[in-house]
């Protein structure tokens, strides 16, 4: 899916004077939120901004967002996702 925002210049200039390209700024918040109300999981992080699961990890660290509890199966669920996604996809 693509999604427009309308940001006035002056503080899409303000953004972008911050360093880094607003686009990518605005889809990482978006991550980090949804990791945050768990309405995403940590797979699914990595898949939107296209990164391994060390660089997800460190991503949400950066951010001072902590790794989700998650019981037994789940974290199984996610290490099979992306056990499958590093064959398809080397790094």
């Amino acid at each position: 899916m693509e999604v427009t925002l309308h940001i006035p210049d002056e503080i899409a200039k303000r953004l972008s004077a911050a360093g880094g390209d607003v686009s990518r700024r605005a889809l990482e918040a978006i991550a980090l939120e949804g990791y945050r109300d768990q309405t995403l999981t940590l797979y699914q992080v990595s898949q939107m901004l296209d990164l391994s699961r060390v660089e997800t990890e460190d991503f949400l660290g950066r951010h001072r967002v902590p790794l989700a509890a998650i019981d037994e199966a789940e974290l199984d669920r996610e290490a099979a996702l992306f056990e499958a996604a590093s064959r398809c996809k080397p790094r």
